[in-house]
């Protein structure tokens, strides 16, 4: 019995590896998430049962789970140098006649992409990923490897038996936009500052002391240069095409140059399709090919001779800083936005640029009247990169930060584990209350169109509201003394309101606002407890089981239902009719049968409407996605599907199914 667990064991951890290989490095999955979720499922109950034969490069170990308290800081066994580099052609002139000075014979490039993420060390021991280590001083950096191990891409154990017994690879982790993308729409929804761009979001997270939140975050890498003693080739280009058998991902972007011409050729064609890749770049790396030439040019003190990085152009201008204003979010958070004079940046007129938090103006020591410098964050959000210190006026004065909420004046506070100061005053700081009920009348919570953030600001200033159950307690006599509030609007109003007692619960859980809860979360809590009164009871123990509920989540579910005032709230609304449990309809047709697919729906049904077939996906425990990709369980086709859709649904191997075999799938 033990040694057949073993080899069940072994056996899986084989297959689930093949299967990353396959998804993760040459694109052509074979099994649907499904499929790979059950095996890997499996493999961790086993290994649970059986922790003797758990193993440190086991593919469990990507699903995270350890704590990280501190990084020890490790020396590198080969120095980690930056490269020089230039925004000049004339500079890459000078290069290369540098190195056919110094070689004196023929030569080749090689030229790869300059991934705007994190460099980090991989060092492999037989076959098997022993330490990941960033880049630090270039002299020592820090021990990341349990967060490595979680990165799908990224093997814990080679393919084949032709790899050097002892190397290092290095590369570039970096987060997709529209991992990036989809982490900062969570944010907006639970009302935390928006990230500013993908490099420091996967270098944030690469540092996290929870390993599984680090899995969650989906980040990639690219490898691009091995460093051994007993390399299979004696040029770059051919020992990094080789690591890819190994398991590695590489670049499919990487091309030899035979000259500084077709260099800068390579360099023309980058610096416009940039903006098509799903990944960030800043510039060109240019290599010589050779090891034996990269020898004999040699190196200076901080960088290699035979190597250079040729960096985009960001765009960037200059305006004056005339103010600094304080928002307080739904949640609290205080927001410092800058005010600038007008400007034009990428096409666009910029007057405003967030500061972010106190930390970021005390490290720019940005003072009014500066002239500050402004590029777009991610080439998104518009932010100040910097000071034109000799232009600054000689009475500027560094900034104090508030200390007490522009708005309602109470003193502000700061988590020790968070950048953002919060007002306390949730019950009766304006913003905050406005805010929250102009959240629960969205339409993606109670859906109430009539009540937009006007009218709310009217009702509350009127002293009518002050929660959101008090929009409940709307009386039509009260409503039609509100100035613009005629008979007809007020009736259509009341109707909306009256109409939201419908709403289903995961979209009033969603709407009440407990913080960091976003949409997606909500739906998660109400189809797992059920009700309200059953989330109110749950214990930190439990809400931890319920999947991608992190502790800082769950404390923030034990802190709403724990205060007293939330408590009369909740009562409230219970009283005046909301859905605080999932109906009976909901319960009956619930269920966890598509649990971990992923699902596409397009064209026209017979026997479901669009949105009730996308309801009936999450009810089961599926997950709508807008588009096609590799990750796609199934693409459920109606009348008048989309020729392009489905051509990229079979090239990608994605299944194509009707609503008849949906309906098979969930009966």
């Amino acid at each position: 019995m033990s040694e057949s667990v073993k080899n069940r064991i072994e056996e899986l951890s084989k297959q689930i590896e093949e299967h990353n290989y396959k998804y993760y490095v040459m694109a052509q999955p074979t099994i649907s998430d499904f499929e790979f979720d059950k095996l890997l499922e499996e493999l961790i109950k086993l290994e649970k049962e059986h922790p003797e034969y758990l193993s440190p490069e086991s593919p469990s170990q990507r699903v995270g789970g350890q704590i990280t308290k501190e990084f020890k800081t490790v020396k590198h066994k080969y120095p980690m140098l930056s490269l020089g580099n230039t925004y000049s052609e004339a500079d890459l002139t000078d290069f290369d006649d540098r190195i056919k000075k110094a070689l004196n014979t023929g030569y080749e490039y090689v030229c790869e992409l300059k991934y705007d993420g994190v460099a980090i060390g991989l060092t492999y021991k037989d076959g098997v990923l022993v330490q990941a280590i960033t880049r630090g001083d270039g002299e020592k950096g820090d021990d990341v490897t349990t967060n490595v191990k979680t990165i799908k891409s990224i093997p814990l154990k080679l393919r084949g038996h032709d790899y050097p017994k002892e190397f290092e690879i290095r590369g570039e982790i970096f987060m997709s936009r529209k991992v990036f993308n989809e982490l900062n729409k969570e944010r907006e929804e639970i009302a935390e500052p928006l990230l500013a761009n993908p490099r420091n979001a996967a270098a944030g997270t690469l540092k996290m002391q929870d390993s599984s939140i680090v899995a969650k975050r989906n980040l990639d890498c690219f490898l691009y240069s091995i460093s051994a003693e007993d390399l299979p080739y004696q040029t770059h280009f051919e020992n990094v095409k080789a690591t890819k058998k190994w398991g590695f991902k590489i670049s499919e972007f990487m091309e030899k140059a035979a000259s500084i011409q077709d260099v800068f050729k390579y360099i023309d064609k980058w610096d416009t399709e940039r903006n098509n890749l799903e990944f960030d770049i800043d510039g060109v790396v240019i290599k010589i090919n050779s090891f034996e030439q990269q020898r004999i040019l040699g190196f200076t003190a901080k960088s290699p001779r035979w190597a250079i990085a040729y960096k985009f152009k960001t765009q960037r201008v200059s305006t004056i800083l005339e103010s600094i204003a304080y928002q307080v979010g739904r949640t609290g958070a205080i927001t410092p936005v800058a005010n600038l004079k007008p400007v034009l940046l990428a096409g666009t007129t910029v007057k405003r640029a967030s500061l972010h938090n106190a930390d970021i103006i005390e490290k720019l020591d940005v003072r009014i009247g500066d002239t500050v410098f402004v590029e777009k964050g991610g080439e998104i959000i518009p932010k100040i990169i910097g000071v034109d210190e000799s232009k600054r006026p000689e009475d500027a004065k560094k900034v104090s930060y508030i200390t007490h909420c522009p708005e309602c004046g109470t003193e502000l506070i700061r988590n020790v584990d968070e950048a953002n100061h919060y007002c306390p005053n949730e019950l009766g700081c304006p913003p905050q209350v406005k805010g929250k009920m102009e959240h629960f009348v969205g339409r993606r919570a109670l859906d109430i169109d009539s009540l937009g953030a006007e009218t709310i600001a009217q009702l509350y200033d009127a002293g009518l509201i002050k929660n959101c159950a008090d929009i409940y307690e709307l009386k039509k006599e009260d409503l039609l003394k509100i100035e613009r509030m005629a008979e007809k609007s007020v009736n259509n109003l009341l109707a909306g309101i009256e109409a939201s007692k419908k709403v289903p619960f995961e979209r009033v859980l969603y709407g009440i606002g407990i913080r960091h809860i976003g949409e997606t979360t909500a739906k998660k809590l109400a189809y797992y407890f059920k009700s309200i009164d059953a989330l109110k009871n749950a214990t930190l123990e439990q809400l931890l089981e319920v999947g991608d509920i992190g502790e800082r989540t769950a404390k923030a579910i034990l802190d709403y239902f724990a205060d007293k005032h939330t408590a009369e709230i909740i009562e409230k609304l219970r009283s005046h009719g909301l859905q605080l449990e999932l109906s009976e309809e909901q319960l009956i047709h619930s269920s966890d049968k598509l649990k971990g697919l992923s699902f596409v729906v397009s064209g026209v049904f017979s026997k479901f409407s669009r949105d009730d077939l996308k309801k009936a996906i999450e009810q089961n425990g599926g997950k709508n996605v807008g588009s096609i990709s590799a990750k796609t369980s199934f693409v459920i086709a109606g009348e008048n599907m989309g020729p392009e859709k489905h051509k990229k649904a079979e090239k990608l191997g994605v299944p194509i199914i009707s609503e008849d075999d949906f309906i098979k799938m969930i009966n």
